[in-house]
């Protein structure tokens, strides 16, 4: 029997059920929504808290029994709003530690760390290991994976300290990490090689927004080495249409991949990049439930099979929580 973290408490692996292994609840500008709070539109934490208990409980609706949660700082993780949204969802929701950038770290971790003007051990990797083990913040809440990024800056400097202080943490922990990559630099590769060189295990590891390409030797170099591929932006058609979505996992199944993909939308209830308003316009499909509704029978009409369904949305994701 193995259990895994979440905002109620641990859940057997066994009873996560249908997963969708990429949406946030709140993507959000702390710092900004407390000093701006109209930008980009006026904030109302009861209307935003009803809002996201409405959109979770559709979720439910739809046979899925689990959300995960890769927001974390730089994405306004804040876990007490969260955990009185979940009082009130049917739902596990399974939240993360580490940190989002293209670029920098905080400043907070300039001058301290190995080599640096505060000589000493990588700080990250205590905060890290603390949220796993004791819980974020205060909350009792306990992350169960990790979180980092690397884009179409590449490698910079505060993107690699950030990976290698992830996957030192997870080498720790044993828990897993997701990594949010752009495919079109084949950045999931180079996430590889740096996490492995720090010891972690790739099996453990989700290459996420896999599914903006279809570059099908890049997507099956990333499955052959171990990793999870993300197929985890249904919805955002302007980076990849839904034809093309769809038409990648259907290859990737009949090639036998099945076993390695999972499935996501990058979704939340709210993100304050642009107004509500605009983005539903914009993005009408971009929500929890596309993947349920549409895409699900869309893949079974091209051939793929009830069980492979099964894998990457329940299988999968109960392996790599697995300890």
């Amino acid at each position: 029997m193995s259990s895994v973290q979440t905002v109620r408490g641990p859940v057997d692996t066994a009873d996560l059920g249908k997963v969708l292994m990429h949406e946030h609840v709140f993507v959000l500008g702390e710092e900004l929504r407390q000093n701006y709070p109209d930008y980009p539109e006026p904030w109302d934490e009861e209307v935003r808290v009803a809002d996201a208990v409405a959109k979770l409980t559709e979720v439910k609706s739809r046979g899925i029994s689990t959300i995960v949660d890769p927001t974390v700082i730089g994405l306004g993780r804040y876990i007490p709003r969260i955990v009185r949204i979940n009082e009130q969802v049917d739902l596990n929701i399974i939240v993360a530690t580490g940190i989002y950038t293209y670029n920098d770290i905080p400043f907070q971790f300039h001058y301290t760390g190995t080599g640096l003007l505060f000589d000493g051990p990588e700080p990250m990797v205590e905060l890290f290991v603390k949220d796993i083990r004791e819980g974020i913040a205060g909350t009792g809440v306990r992350a169960s994976f990790l979180k980092c990024a690397i884009e179409e800056p590449g490698l910079t400097p505060g993107v690699e300290r950030v990976m290698r202080a992830v996957g030192q943490s997870q080498v720790e922990t044993g828990v897993p990490i997701t990594v949010h990559t752009n495919p079109h630099t084949e950045s999931g590769l180079v996430a590889q090689k740096v996490l492995a060189e720090e010891g972690a295990d790739l099996t453990k590891v989700v290459i996420g927004h896999s599914g903006d390409t279809t570059d099908l030797d890049y997507l099956c170099a990333l499955a052959d080495a171990g990793s999870l591929l993300g197929m985890d932006r249904f919805g955002l058609e302007p980076f990849l249409s839904f034809e093309d979505r769809v038409n990648t996992v259907v290859e990737m199944a009949r090639r036998g991949y099945a076993e390695k993909m999972v499935l996501a939308h990058d979704a939340s209830c709210f993100i304050d990049y642009f107004p509500s308003a605009a983005r539903e316009a914009a993005l009408p499909n971009w929500n929890y439930t596309h993947i349920s509704d549409d895409v699900i029978p869309a893949l079974l009409e091209r051939g793929v099979t009830e069980d492979q369904v099964k894998a990457m949305l329940v299988d999968n994701p109960r392996r790599y929580f697995e300890s």
